[in-house]
């Protein structure tokens, strides 16, 4: 008997931006200075204000038939889902993934690569039409492109007006960093981020922490390490950190006091797993009872951080098999997204069904429905698809 396949909302995808995402949004006089694609060697390469960022196939490389170092030199190496919306749409037929919530490439996780420029009035105008294009993009079909936009975080007041312009566009969450104390801004716990905070409370958006968010991945992916480690060691280095960061930037904000002022609030720790989720939320509810406190007893009106955590705070994984198998019990479920990452390197694609049953293959229809589908449902307020979709999708 064939098994009907399991159809899913992918709570986190990329887009490879085309080349015209900035030269054909700001004026012309700044065409040079923004995100544009020249041609080093054999490889389509994106470049910002003369330095080299990285080659456009990195972002890409779903369906290559080789591993990194090794990626698509051009756009047409590349799926073609990668970038174009139509057929990111097919693609997502033929996986049986109804929604998709995407994130940028270029600008940076978190839009910090646009601090690189030295015009404050071209970082908004490049974290504008990157939104400007993400809109147009998931047009093509709005109830299952899901919009993301980034924000010039730098700039409070900027941030609250490109949210506010975004939202009558279609905004369907907000772009954030998970550490803004890195960039000499005040941590999340400061009144300085209230505005932030209201708006997407007024809109009821959710807020994402991506990993990579905080700016550090040259930083950890440097020349000696892949010299030294390998381009094996250096990845998986690299990687790790950047999930495990992710938990530290959740413990922040369950601590922060954001929670208990803003309790209508929902954040995403995006591409980042739940293998540390049960470790973290232990270690954080220990360390706060134990903070001048005989015992760590409990008292009348605590709240520990892990309630405000499955209160507000939401986590995405993929790939894995032995925490989805063994923490569940111990992790919030209404809160755990299912992503595949595409067309990321760490992807899942052709195998996804096989992954699903990997990690959750010992559940019951019930709560596996809810990592599949309800939870990203409800969070993003998706619209059910109509019978004939769910008739064809994943064949």
């Amino acid at each position: 008997m064939t098994l009907m396949p399991e159809l899913i909302i992918d709570a986190d995808s990329h887009i490879t931006e085309p080349p015209d995402v900035w030269t054909a949004r700001v004026p012309a006089r700044y065409r040079q200075e923004v995100p544009h694609v020249v041609r080093q060697g054999t490889a389509d390469t994106w470049v910002l204000h003369g330095e080299r960022l990285a080659p456009v196939g990195v972002t890409a490389p779903a369906g290559w038939p080789t591993f990194p170092p090794e990626y698509p030199q051009t756009y047409e190496d590349c799926h073609p889902g990668a970038y174009q919306a139509d057929a990111r749409l097919r693609y997502m037929d033929s996986a049986g993934i109804w929604a998709q919530v995407l994130y940028p490439n270029v600008g940076g996780f978190g839009s910090e690569n646009f601090l690189k420029l030295r015009d404050d009035e071209l970082k908004l105008l490049c974290v504008a039409a990157y939104n400007d294009f993400l809109v147009e993009w998931s047009s093509a079909d709005p109830r299952r492109l899901l919009p993301v936009v980034a924000t010039p975080f730098w700039d409070i007041e900027a941030t609250v007006r490109e949210v506010e312009r975004c939202v009558q566009a279609g905004a369907r969450g907000i772009l954030f960093t998970g550490e803004p104390q890195r960039y000499g801004l005040p941590v999340l716990g400061s009144p300085h981020w209230n505005p932030l905070w209201e708006v997407a409370r007024a809109a009821q958006l959710p807020i994402h922490f991506h990993i990579g968010s905080a700016g550090d991945t040259l930083e950890l992916s440097t020349p000696e390490r892949y010299a030294l480690h390998g381009v094996e060691g250096a990845q998986a280095y690299t990687a790790v950190s950047l999930f495990m960061k992710n938990g530290v930037q959740c413990s922040d904000l369950v601590t922060s006091g954001v929670l208990s002022r803003y309790p209508e609030l929902k954040f995403v720790s995006v591409e980042s797993g739940i293998g540390w989720l049960p470790f973290m939320l232990e270690a954080t509810d220990y360390s706060w009872l134990g903070a001048f406190r005989p015992g760590r007893e409990r008292r009348p009106g605590d709240v520990l951080p892990s309630e405000l955590f499955r209160q507000s705070v939401y986590v995405t994984y993929w790939f894995e098999s032995v925490a989805p198998r063994n923490f569940l019990d111990l992790v919030p479920i209404d809160n755990v997204l299912f992503e595949t990452d595409f067309p990321h390197t760490t992807c899942l694609f052709g195998n996804i069904q096989e992954t699903i049953e990997s990690g959750l293959g010992h559940l019951e229809a019930g709560p596996r429905r809810k990592i599949l589908w309800e939870n990203a449902e409800r969070l993003y307020r998706i619209e059910q698809p109509p019978a004939s979709w769910r008739a064809t999708a994943g064949r």
